[in-house]
């Protein structure tokens, strides 16, 4: 099964975010349900602490479900954040 990697950019609150998914990750066979591999970092200002990604790196596996439940990895990324900024305040 050939991989497929999309990049998307969203700007949050001032940060201009890069998000990278791979949405064919781990594919169901081996774990019962597809698995998708999701990466953010902060490019401007360059590796900038974010509310899920202290050391402004958030690297993560989870099951695509998620992801598509969510409406995709801005959406996904963008509910994440804001719930986080919610939890410290």
């Amino acid at each position: 099964m050939k991989r497929t990697t999309e990049i998307h950019r969203m700007d949050w609150k001032g940060h201009l975010l890069e998000i990278t998914y791979e949405p064919d990750w781990l594919p169901a066979s081996v774990t019962g349900q597809d698995f998708a591999h999701l990466q953010v970092r902060s490019i401007y200002p360059t590796d900038a602490p974010l509310p899920i990604a202290p050391s402004g790196l958030y690297a993560h596996a989870l099951p695509r479900s998620i992801i598509t439940a969510a409406g995709g990895p801005v959406d996904y990324i963008d509910v994440m954040l804001e719930a986080e900024t919610l939890l410290a305040a």
